[in-house]
């Protein structure tokens, strides 16, 4: 009989295609799948908690995997021995023990992404954010999330083609800030469509630069339709920063009592 257990990660995505193992490409499941595999000494493949598009980084991204030892806490230095197997931008940073229904992608209750563009040109943040030069009015940017936030079909923001059987879903904030020399937008839904976030993002950028009208975005968003939308923005400067999950999946023996809170282990990119 195995047992089930979350492995929480962090990635800088420029380097793969997303998370789903798919052929001829390199991606993350794959990777993670054969560190596992090897450390394990059995046939390990994990299950993510949702696709990220090429190129799209992770501070928190959750997966879960099925082997036979019952308590990986009796393994010494199990992350320390993943991490030696993993490239430099992948890197292990929790495992634990769950109940035998616990899903990465059904079990959580919430994801939250940001999105950064930069306001400078800066050689550290060319694979971590979005260059725009000129005035964006963050003001319109604030407007257009209050208008984004009376809606819960966002098939305008979804993928062509997608594999889903809805696209309503409910968003509990957003907002863009400025920091230093970036802006950053926050959103937290309790799921999001294929491209959602990065289609979301390069709409608002049109309004806050004045190529088009509030009024104008939030016809985009009555109209359910993806090709009134904006260009997506470029998944350099998307980052998934936190997967909350109830607590109750997690099996907390005596002595091990730790386990993922919200933010686990972080939600900061920069």
């Amino acid at each position: 009989m195995k047992t089930r257990y979350f492995i929480f990660i962090s990635y800088k995505g420029t380097s793969y295609h997303g998370w789903q193992i798919q052929p001829n490409s390199l991606t993350i499941q794959e990777i993670l799948d054969n560190a596992l595999s090897t450390v394990f000494n059995e046939k390990i493949s994990a299950t993510g908690a949702g696709r990220t598009d090429a190129g799209v980084h992770a501070v928190v991204f959750c997966a879960h995997f099925e082997i036979i030892s019952p308590d990986l806490a009796d393994i010494k230095n199990i992350i320390f021995r993943l991490n030696r197997f993993l490239p430099k931008d992948i890197s292990v940073t929790g495992i634990y023990k769950v109940v035998p229904d616990a899903h990465a992608r059904f079990s959580a209750v919430s994801r939250t992404y940001r999105y950064y563009i930069a306001r400078a040109k800066d050689p550290f943040l060319e694979d971590s954010s979005w260059f725009i030069h000129g005035k964006i009015d963050l003001n319109i940017l604030n407007r257009a999330c209050g208008i984004f936030m009376k809606y819960t079909d966002f098939t305008s923001f979804s993928k062509l083609h997608s594999d889903v059987k809805t696209n309503l879903c409910t968003i509990y904030s957003a907002i863009w800030e400025e920091n230093n020399i970036t802006l950053v937008f926050t959103i937290k839904a309790d799921r999001f469509l294929r491209n959602m976030v990065r289609a979301i993002a390069g709409t608002m950028i049109a309004t806050g630069t004045g190529r088009i009208s509030l009024e104008e975005f939030e016809k985009i968003i009555q109209a359910k339709d993806r090709c009134r939308a904006g260009q997506s923005a470029p998944a350099r400067g998307l980052f998934l920063t936190d997967i909350e999950y109830p607590p109750e999946i997690f099996i907390r023996d005596h002595g091990h009592s730790r386990f993922p809170m919200t933010g686990q282990p972080g939600n900061t990119a920069f």
